[in-house]
């Protein structure tokens, strides 16, 4: 037996009894505080079901990166700061008959954020527009993209604010390390000219940059009335829908809908 050998030997057991502080200890560095709470218990269920090394190394590393995952996702949805969390799960799809469910299906994948295309969402107030938008948000999340989330009107006052500030294109700048933004209710409340040109520079800042996702109850044919310019709505759309998805809904709005259900069971009720 040579000397390194026997060196061996000599101080297996103690490196073995010293293996969970040890591996506490290289957990920490490493920042992987999932495989330092589970290794052990893994370690069991893999001498139990006579694991290889490498699947024993695979289910630990699987569980790390699913944790961190799982963390990213939880931050990314609070940062987004919806108004609050809706899912397509949640939606019901059989009130609106013109939204095709491939195309939503399709949407909810996230790929159009890693293209940097943009999501329209037109339609009458009601239909749950808002909510659709929240759940592509909380779906591109899920995907690993940061999102950001606000009405129309937010976003023009915050872009007033920096530009009032003296740093618009700062503020800008932040704004596109966002993969994708939400503008949440164009058309309710008509822009002045200055407040449509800045909104026009926060579409062209992400033209083919990073992607857009806008609700409106209008037609884009009507968008001149509410950025008080023909001119720089034409401008605006145009860069909006170059890469886009654009989806026209139709249907009753859901307030509409839960009144009317609303009476007829009371009107049965009556009648019985």
């Amino acid at each position: 037996m040579t000397t390194a050998t026997k060196a061996k030997a000599g101080t297996g057991t103690a490196t073995k009894d010293g293996l969970p502080s040890m591996i506490a200890y290289l957990t920490r560095v490493l920042k992987t505080p999932t495989i330092g709470a589970f290794w052990e218990e893994l370690a069991e269920q893999a001498r139990d079901e006579n694991w290889s090394h490498e699947e024993y190394l695979a289910a630990l590393l699987q569980r790390q990166v699913a944790d961190r995952e799982s963390k990213g996702t939880v931050m990314r949805i609070r940062t987004a700061h919806f108004p609050q969390v809706k899912t397509l799960e949640d939606f019901n799809l059989d009130h609106l008959p013109s939204l095709r469910r491939d195309v939503l299906a399709h949407l909810a994948t996230g790929t159009f954020v890693a293209k940097a295309e943009n999501v329209i969402l037109l339609g009458p107030p009601g239909i749950g527009k808002t909510h659709l938008a929240i759940g592509l948000g909380v779906k591109a999340a899920h995907a690993g993209y940061s999102v950001l989330f606000d009405t129309a009107s937010n976003w023009i006052a915050r872009l007033q604010g920096a530009h009032q500030a003296g740093r618009l294109d700062a503020e800008l700048k932040k704004i596109r390390r966002y993969k994708l933004i939400i503008i949440d209710e164009v058309g309710y409340i008509p822009f002045d000219q200055d407040a449509a040109n800045l909104f026009f520079q926060l579409i062209a800042s992400r033209y083919e940059q990073g992607s857009v996702m806008v609700t409106s109850n209008l037609p884009f044919g009507r968008w001149g009335e509410t950025f008080s310019d023909d001119v720089v709505a034409a401008a605006m759309i145009d860069r909006l829908v170059h890469h886009a998805e654009v989806l026209t809904l139709t249907g009753d709005s859901y307030r509409t809908r839960q009144r009317r259900e609303l009476l007829a069971k009371e009107n049965r009720a009556t009648r019985d």
